[in-house]
């Protein structure tokens, strides 16, 4: 039930014709609180889109009754009239849904192509018909209604205590740190404030969104927010809370890596054995970005020396003649050299596991990506018609 499976919540997603193909392209999702908090992150790109910058001034007040979501354009790049375009589409909400409503606290959130003004013509009234089919049960509606190039929609739910923590998400392009190409909505019942919510939703998405790396290229319309309607009446322990929001997030980030764009393998990389946290984090995002890895994890070849270059490309510690890498458990390379046979390691299932131990020190991290194939090319290549 995605984002209206805890209570207080309803949801709807229609088809206003953003899209020249007609199928949907326009959520909307309604706080009833009585709780009304609310918390967000946002992509990184020094190049936002006009609705991060309205959602970010929103998001400073923390509070949100409502977020409206469309495909089928980014409005990025779009100049002053773009971010009009996205205070127009907050006052239109507000106004259709009437009673306490106000257009200060509705968060905006659009994907697509990047350049191009949205049609307010179809837009607008579109509002006005999703507002009509809000109702209790309609979290897939809206997952649908925010697909881009996704070929699934992405839901997830953890229930406990009398609480639920849901969401949505889409994203299968741009996947990179700086969050991904992705709009998120979060959503629980539990009676917590926005400084719990902006805690739990950072520790969350450093550790989920934030390490997954597809392509390496980071959007300029990354949204992920968290609401909180405090329907429930129950107030759970912030370490129990942020475990089922990173549980969540997690289910969502696996879902997006899952989906990436032309991905016949999803990468597993776990970086073990680093001096820091950072340190592994920074190899594993280098083996990631490798696309000649990503070429030969594509053809099923355990090519253990594009990690051991990828690594050498890093500030990270370490000793190269003490470096270690598994490829699906088996120990291909071992001190820096030849380890157990290739020839071992199969790669016919779609999930491959890199280990790299950089036997320096005691932390880990692990980041996900897929491989390079020629539907992503296709995909990337033909994506503006």
């Amino acid at each position: 039930m995605s984002v209206t499976a805890a209570q207080g919540f309803t949801a709807a997603g229609i088809a206003a014709g953003i899209k020249a193909n007609g199928n949907p392209d326009l959520a909307l999702v309604v706080n009833n609180g009585p709780r009304l908090a609310a918390a967000g992150v946002f992509t990184s790109n020094r190049v936002k889109a006009a609705p991060v910058h309205w959602s970010e001034q929103v998001l400073r007040g923390g509070t949100v009754s409502a977020v409206v979501l469309n495909s089928g354009g980014a409005n990025a790049c779009t100049g002053p009239k773009g971010f009009q375009d996205t205070h127009a589409t907050a006052e239109k909400v507000a106004a259709t849904l009437g009673g306490e409503f106000n257009a200060g606290e509705i968060a905006v959130a659009s994907t697509g192509l990047i350049g191009v003004l949205l049609p307010m013509d179809k837009l607008l009234p579109g509002i006005e018909a999703a507002a009509a089919a809000l109702t209790a049960d309609g979290g897939e509606a809206a997952a649908i209604a925010i697909k881009t190039t996704d070929t699934v929609h992405k839901t997830a739910t953890v229930s406990q205590g009398g609480w639920t923590v849901g969401g949505m998400a889409k994203g299968a392009g741009m996947l990179a740190p700086g969050l991904a190409t992705m709009l998120v909505v979060l959503t629980t019942d539990a009676d917590l404030d926005s400084s719990t919510l902006d805690k739990a939703l950072r520790a969350a998405t450093r550790t989920t969104f934030d390490r997954v790396d597809s392509d390496g290229c980071m959007s300029t319309n990354d949204t992920v927010l968290l609401l909180a309607s405090g329907a429930s009446g129950q107030v759970p322990a912030y370490e129990e809370f942020a475990e089922a929001v990173r549980t969540v997030c997690d289910d969502l980030a696996r879902q997006l890596i899952g989906d990436a764009e032309g991905a016949s393998k999803d990468i597993r990389i776990e970086v073990i054995g680093a001096a820091s946290e950072d340190d592994a984090v920074e190899v594993g995002r280098s083996i990631a970005r490798n696309n000649l890895l990503k070429c030969a994890i594509h053809g099923e070849d355990p090519n253990w020396g594009r990690v051991l270059s990828a690594i050498g490309t890093t500030k990270a510690a370490f000793d190269p003649d003490r470096l270690n890498v598994a490829i699906n458990g088996v120990w291909v390379c071992k001190n820096g050299s030849v380890g157990e046979d290739r020839d071992l390691v199969s790669m016919k299932d779609r999930e491959v596991r890199i280990t790299a131990d950089l036997s320096t020190g005691s932390e880990s991290a692990v980041i996900w990506a897929n491989d390079l194939t020629a539907d992503y090319v296709h995909e990337n290549s033909a994506y503006s018609s």
